[in-house]
């Protein structure tokens, strides 16, 4: 509708690794034969998980992104709602949607303690603490580090949390931790009622395959298994995953340079000006006072940033870091667009 061209337009609306996926990734590809179907217990690729993260292979579950996990243990754990009685989740907000979505439609009550802009979207462990012993919830999600925000929430309250909740299923969604340096990931606590999220589609660059992979206690995964579709995962994603497990020097070289560009956007970006919320990540929420028309204005110009409105951050927009140059023409169509920067 504005005349720009797919191939010319820039997508800093998608936090997925702007390097791609290894060479290996292609190779692997290549030689799937597209005739036979899928392993749909994913034998091999968690075994190259199991080599990975040091757990067992009981211990995890491989599903058709994590949006399909997250899903699948709504099914697996909220009961179907009757007149009297409804189950009760706790989510960490602004956040992903999926979250509230697949609970309220499985009838679940949900409680969303959000963070606030004016303390840098951090998390109130002591309020969060509150909640949960007032509600005690079925359920509790956390984004760690969180989306859109890029917070990241504390792993000894994390900790504190479960230990006081026993009955409360903690689902951890680490789908952005690669992306995070030098943090601790919910896998070390090894808690009888946590489960970690993982998303191959970001930091591999696996995207358009749909991969993640969830890890905790063998009955919790076990139920997530159960309500799983039959080969809920095909052969393409199962190779590219494997293969991009077994080349740790493209996700290390690519994440580096990812994060040298990550901090001169930051800087940038703030030297014009702008609001950005500090971000352990490489993505971040910058108060451009109306998100829909920024977003709007810089389409025009063939670049697609995240209007945050779904986030109930209306006056933000999302910029996840691409390649520097590819960050430099962003810069050059912000001046245009806001002109007061600078």
């Amino acid at each position: 509708a504005l005349g720009v061209q797919a191939d010319d337009l820039v997508d800093f609306s998608v936090n997925s690794n702007p390097y791609g996926p290894s060479p290996a990734v292609l190779r692997a590809l290549a030689r799937v034969p597209l005739d036979r179907y899928p392993d749909r217990e994913c034998l091999g690729l968690r075994r190259s998980l199991m080599d990975t993260l040091h757990v067992g292979m009981d211990q995890i579950v491989v599903g058709n992104g994590a949006a399909e996990l997250i899903s699948l243990v709504a099914g697996a754990y909220l009961r179907p709602a009757t007149p009297s009685e409804r189950d009760h989740v706790v989510i960490i907000g602004p956040t992903f949607g999926e979250y509230r979505r697949v609970s309220e439609l499985m009838g679940a009550k949900v409680h969303e303690w959000r963070a606030k802009a004016a303390s840098s979207f951090q998390i109130d462990a002591e309020a969060i603490g509150s909640i949960l012993q007032k509600i005690r919830p079925r359920l509790f999600f956390l984004c760690n580090p969180n989306n859109p925000t890029g917070a990241i929430c504390p792993m000894e309250a994390i900790a504190e949390w479960r230990l006081a909740n026993p009955d409360t299923l903690f689902v951890i969604d680490e789908a952005y931790i690669a992306f995070a340096q030098n943090t601790r990931s919910a896998l070390e606590l090894g808690a009888p009622n946590l489960l970690t999220l993982r998303s191959m589609t970001k930091d591999h660059a696996l995207a358009g395959l749909r991969l993640g992979y969830a890890v905790g206690p063998t009955p919790v995964v076990d139920a997530i298994a159960a309500a799983r579709p039959a080969w809920n995962v095909n052969a393409l994603a199962q190779a590219a995953g494997i293969a991009a497990l077994h080349d740790e020097p493209h996700i290390q070289q690519s994440l580096a340079s990812l994060r040298a560009a990550s901090r001169d956007l930051f800087d940038r970006l703030t030297a014009l000006g702008l609001d950005a919320a500090p971000s352990s990540v490489h993505y971040f929420i910058v108060n451009v006072g109306n998100g829909a028309m920024v977003r709007q204005a810089l389409l025009a110009k063939g670049i697609l940033v995240r209007d945050c409105a779904s986030f109930s951050l209306p006056q933000y927009i999302r910029i996840a870091t691409k390649r520097p140059q590819d960050n430099q023409r962003l810069l050059e169509a912000l001046k245009e667009v806001i002109p007061c920067l600078g």
